[in-house]
């Protein structure tokens, strides 16, 4: 096989020779290969060297393809190019009630025994896992490793005449309170007066550019521009789609704080490639992964969870669900809620369609809710 990209080499199984795929009974045999690949490993590498330039999209996409191939070796005992719409259908019954022993805390978390789940999968992630291995299947037929998608057999489920709505999100409310609770943080000593100050910019800026983590976690300094007296960041988002956000003075204010308080300059200099946020140790030159920002906001929402707990047990249980996901979610709400233009919130959460975004429209359900109980006020 040709060389592939160090972040696909490896990955978290390993197969036997006799499940390697080589000799699969949906491999194709005929003349258009588009790919050296001989082997399922080897063709599932070459997939994912697709997306290395996107890291959020890789680690998601490599999880799924573990899923399988590990519950396919386990379950079945046989290779990804033996699979067939009969076995399909199985695995999706699996991924949304899977026994107890494969979500169990006892089990290692690499090679071929590894857990694959801490709990059933809910609808829209299965919904997202069938459509990441559909993909994944379609790419190997195209390549002529494949002679079919399994999956492209699945029935087409119509769409729902009701919109959906985003529900990931903090009402204005606990949004306040999450605020509150990072500014009470203890800072007596330097190690809580840099987790005070770490976590005061990171929410703020989660929260006001709406970023998933990955991106937060890219961002240097030098992607700030400033242009006819605005400032905007430079996004390079999923999919290796590169944009701009605007930067509120509030959010360049926070930002000049964060800075001044590591000793740095308060704005960005020419070809600044410190991070945006430093990392764990302070250092300018060392960047975060998006999981270390992802297990940084969850641990703080838990602890602000906790304290709500005893009086507003909704509300902690809303903190204790939330995640970097979220504070996107919860920015792109606050903003339709305020009355901003949906084109202008689709173009900040770099959304393809508009569709997508108007799932944040939340004020017309909450007029219908408010007219419909004071109707039946009246009608008493």
């Amino acid at each position: 096989m040709g060389t592939t990209p160090p972040q696909t080499r490896s990955l978290p199984v390993t197969l036997s020779a006799s499940l390697s795929g080589a000799q699969g009974r949906n491999r194709a045999s005929g003349t258009h290969v588009q790919i050296t690949a001989q082997t399922d490993m080897e063709a599932v590498r070459l997939w994912l060297a697709e997306y290395v330039q996107s890291p959020h999209t890789l680690r998601s996409y490599r999880k799924e393809v573990v899923r399988l191939m590990v519950w396919a070796n386990r379950r079945l005992g046989r290779p990804l190019s033996d699979l067939t719409r009969e076995d399909l259908l199985a695995y999706e019954a699996f991924l949304v009630q899977p026994d107890a022993e494969w979500c169990s805390t006892a089990l290692p978390r690499h090679g071929i025994e590894r857990r694959l789940f801490s709990k059933p999968l809910s609808e829209n992630s299965l919904r997202q896992a069938v459509c990441i291995l559909s993909g994944m299947f379609s790419y190997l037929v195209d390549a002529g490793y494949l002679a079919g998608n399994p999956l492209a057999l699945r029935r087409r489920r119509s769409a729902s005449l009701r919109k959906p709505s985003v529900e990931r999100y903090l009402d204005q409310e606990l949004w306040q309170y999450v605020l509150e609770f990072i500014d009470q943080l203890p800072k007596a000593t330097r190690r809580e007066q840099n987790y005070y100050e770490r976590m005061r910019w990171l929410f703020r800026l989660l929260y006001n550019l709406a970023l998933r983590a990955s991106e937060a976690a890219q961002a240097t300094a030098g992607d700030l521009v400033l242009r006819r007296g605005h400032w905007w960041l430079r996004v390079n988002g999923k999919g290796g789609v590169e944009a701009e956000v605007p930067v509120s003075d509030e959010l360049m204010h926070d930002f000049a704080r964060y800075r001044q308080y590591h000793g740095l300059p308060s704005y960005p200099e020419v070809h600044d490639k410190r991070p945006l946020i430093l990392s764990i140790t302070g250092s300018s030159t060392e960047s975060l992964t998006a999981t270390s920002v992802y297990l940084m906001v969850k641990k703080l929402f838990t602890q602000a969870a906790q304290q709500l707990a005893a009086h507003k047990p909704h509300a902690a249980d809303t903190l204790m669900r939330a995640s970097t996901h979220w504070l996107r979610h919860t920015s792109a709400t606050h903003q339709a809620d305020a009355g901003n233009d949906l084109r202008h919130i689709q173009q900040n959460l770099r959304h393809a369609s508009i569709e997508t975004t108007s799932i944040y429209l939340h004020v017309e359900q909450d007029k219908r809710h408010q007219s419909t109980v004071d109707s039946m006020k009246i009608s008493k």
